[in-house]
């Protein structure tokens, strides 16, 4: 999911907005560690659950915009947390639906793990000690932004 995340930095530029989808542990975190890292952030790249949002500056230009929409329950709130939609590259896990009308382009990634060993046994296992399992990742570029923009 990190090499994924570095190839996609290399599309990004200012302005963009790109919504994660997927399970607990499918990856997204780590999407966007290896698109900051291929972009140069600065600070560790973590989820933001607890913070909702972070900023890193970049040494390939424009700031990376962390967001992690989980815990927000209305749109209007990610509104509320002033974000640099026009200057930066903008991440939002669980963004589905929570960015609507935000920008007239997104880059949707949706990424689907299969869970397997134990948690098919119907055991109480945390996604992320499952043992690295394949995902499938679909990438749908929308708006003018992503017309003729090879993925």
């Amino acid at each position: 999911m990190g090499a994924l995340g570095a190839r996609l930095a290399r599309v990004l530029r200012a302005g963009d907005l790109v919504v994660l989808t997927g399970p607990l542990g499918a990856g997204k975190t780590t999407m966007t560690r290896g698109l900051g890292s291929a972009l140069g952030a600065r600070g560790q790249v973590s989820s933001p659950t607890f913070v909702l949002a972070r900023t890193h500056p970049t040494t390939a230009g424009p700031d990376l915009v962390h967001v992690d929409a989980y815990r927000l329950s209305d749109p209007v709130e990610l509104d509320d947390l002033d974000l640099d939609w026009d200057g930066s590259i903008v991440v939002v896990e669980w963004g589905r639906g929570m960015v609507d009308g935000v920008s007239d382009s997104v880059l949707d990634v949706e990424i689907v793990r299969a869970t397997g060993g134990a948690a098919e046994t119907g055991e109480d296992v945390d996604p992320d000690d499952v043992p690295d399992e394949p995902r499938r990742v679909v990438v749908t570029g929308s708006g003018p932004r992503w017309q003729g923009v090879t993925l």
